[in-house]
């Protein structure tokens, strides 16, 4: 019996496959897969096809040492905070995860000493590990942005540089204002005149933004606002805590709370004095969370696009990234409103 002889995998293309089919040099080819902008426009289109016609896949791991890219963009990250609602980062991170893979990067993400919110970026610059970072952590005092400006180093920002409006570098943020302005007037267009607020401590550059988005619906509908706002921590605790305090004194028939995490806190003291949500006091949080989606009845919240702020943050990195670089210009997006049966 003859044993019919296994078919050979053909061999993947090279480069010298591409020149030839192509009609130019090698260096050629590696010119336009690497430095295309040294290329005449009818070469380089000559190439493209060649490579496209062929199946050319690029050495990425020689390329790099060559061009000393990494394609890897660091974002560091920190511990979820326990007796919360907040999942915003997990649908960042996963957006910009594969918005980043389309243009041709990898995130790298990073872990650093809570205490040191510097820490973790010096060992990957050093290494040259990563070849920008996207920093998200913009509230008050905090030096990522700084440091990294120093040293030169590319990045892109998940939110506004707060004490430091003159800051040059690329960001992109939520209007969290607009948001909360729309979740107030959502609720004065329902007949609610007395709608409480429950945000953050006031050294929260954030939660100012919202807070006064809050307060421009009250003003322009001609409602009252004494009395009916408190500043606390981000905790579902800190939020029945709140909410039980207005109820007593102030008797709002609705709240507009700066996170899921303050509104849960909210639907614990209904719960607590018997009172239905949507029907006896409406609530309203901010991020859109998984938990608004599945409580009972649904928490009405603002929803981040956050798909779209990684579009926008990846586009500016390949403008930092290019050469020459672009000054990737910041922008500021609008949330949506998600309604549901609390409201």
């Amino acid at each position: 019996m003859h044993r019919r002889p296994g078919r050979v995998p053909a061999a993947p293309p090279t480069l010298a496959d591409v020149a030839e089919r192509a009609g130019v040099s090698r260096q050629t080819v590696s010119n336009a897969v690497n430095n295309p902008d040294l290329l005449r426009a009818d070469t380089l289109h000559r190439v493209q096809q060649a490579i496209a016609e062929l199946g050319y896949l690029p050495n990425r791991a020689a390329r790099n040492l060559r061009t000393r890219a990494s394609h890897l963009i660091g974002l560091r990250i920190t511990p979820a905070q326990e007796g919360t609602a907040n999942a915003t980062m997990d649908r960042f991170v996963h957006s910009l995860v594969e918005t980043s893979r389309d243009a041709g990067y990898h995130v790298l993400l990073f872990a650093g000493a809570p205490e040191d919110p510097l820490s973790g970026y010096d060992d990957l610059l050093r290494s040259t590990a990563v070849d920008a970072f996207v920093v998200t952590d913009t509230y008050l005092g905090n030096p990522q942005a700084a440091w990294l400006r120093s040293r030169r180093a590319p990045f892109v920002a998940f939110g506004r540089p707060w004490d430091d409006p003159a800051a040059g570098h690329p960001w992109v943020d939520v209007d969290g204002a607009a948001g909360c302005e729309l979740a107030t007037t959502h609720l004065l267009d329902r007949g609610h005149e007395r709608v409480a607020w429950i945000g953050w401590r006031k050294d929260s550059f954030i939660g100012e933004d919202r807070r006064a988005g809050w307060s421009r619906a009250m003003r322009a509908r001609g409602r009252p606002t004494a009395g009916l706002a408190s500043r606390v921590e981000d905790t579902v605790g800190s939020g029945q805590e709140a909410a039980a305090a207005l109820l007593a004194q102030s008797r709002p028939s609705a709240f507009v709370c700066a996170s899921d995490t303050l509104a849960m806190g909210v639907l614990h003291t209904l719960a607590a004095q018997g009172l239905a949500p949507g029907r006896d006091v409406a609530v309203v949080g901010f991020d859109d969370s998984q938990v608004a989606q599945v409580v009972p009845p649904g928490l009405t919240s603002v929803r981040q696009p956050l798909e779209e702020v990684a579009v926008h943050v990846v586009r500016a990195l390949e403008g930092l990234l290019a050469r020459p670089a672009a000054a990737g210009e910041s922008v500021l997006l609008a949330p949506t409103l998600a309604v549901r049966g609390s409201s």
